[in-house]
């Protein structure tokens, strides 16, 4: 495998995890609207009709399938096995909006198993050295 190539995969996995988590968090902020407005998620049409009129969770879901396009582009070049443990890296990136946008704190026990993740993803990586 080529320098050249690893780069390519390991670019269209970031953005993958970078439009993902943004989906993410946009859903979060709407459902947090949309939860104060009409309760939380359920089946009932009122809050069906809240949720998918809400801007953020519409805008949320056209992020998290454009990361899924993107998502495609790592699996046809790179095998299933190496690839998508790496996209545990998505739980680790989430924890800066978790904090800076969405306002959780994040716990000790969460900073270690992001670290414990980053890890991973460092060892699952040395194989395409």
């Amino acid at each position: 495998m080529t320098a050249r190539r690893n780069m390519l995969i390991y670019a269209l996995l970031f953005i993958a995890i970078g439009l993902t988590v943004t989906g993410e968090v946009l859903l979060k902020l709407g459902m947090n609207v949309v939860r104060d407005d009409v309760g939380a998620f359920s089946a009932s049409l009122p809050v069906l009709l809240r949720t998918f009129t809400e801007w953020r969770v519409v805008l949320g879901f056209v992020l998290i399938f454009s990361g899924a396009l993107f998502w495609l582009g790592v699996i046809s070049r790179a095998d299933f096995s190496f690839a998508y443990p790496l996209l545990a890296l998505s739980y680790v990136v989430a924890l800066l909006p978790a904090r800076f946008v969405i306002g959780e704190q994040i716990s000790a026990n969460r900073l270690v198993g992001a670290v414990i993740v980053v890890l991973g993803a460092i060892i699952i990586g040395w194989e395409r050295r």
